[in-house]
């Protein structure tokens, strides 16, 4: 199932809550699958008129793409092929890369806390 927007992730927390990047945050997230407008929208915590204000211009730059058609439907993913998409996954990659540095300093910290509080 692919992770709806519940809360701000570590690349909603960088750029900010704006509609544009919960709409790259949810396809980051979901990068393997396939999804319909309709679907984005809601996983990306939008209503279907937020979602299409920002739609063409994703289109334009290239940062989404029809990965296929399902009859009539058009399934919509990201544009792995463009710099674009590219730079904002290596950015996701740093901020998690970071954020998971941050967390291991952090433990470490207070294991040695711990071990200092039990010498004594």
């Amino acid at each position: 199932m692919a992770k709806t927007y519940i809360e701000k992730s570590l690349f909603l927390q960088f750029f900010g809550d704006k509609p544009k990047f919960r709409i790259i945050d949810f396809l980051l997230e979901n990068d393997l699958r396939d999804f319909t407008k309709t679907e984005i929208a809601k996983g990306a915590g939008l209503s279907w008129a937020s979602l299409f204000s920002y739609w063409e211009d994703m289109e334009k730059k290239r940062i989404v793409k029809v990965a296929r058609t399902v009859g009539r439907v058009k399934l919509y993913q990201l544009n792995a092929k463009s710099p674009l998409v590219m730079l904002l996954q290596n950015i996701e990659m740093t901020l998690i890369k970071e954020a998971a540095d941050e967390e291991e300093e952090e433990q470490g910290m207070k294991i040695k806390v711990k071990a200092r509080a039990k010498s004594r």
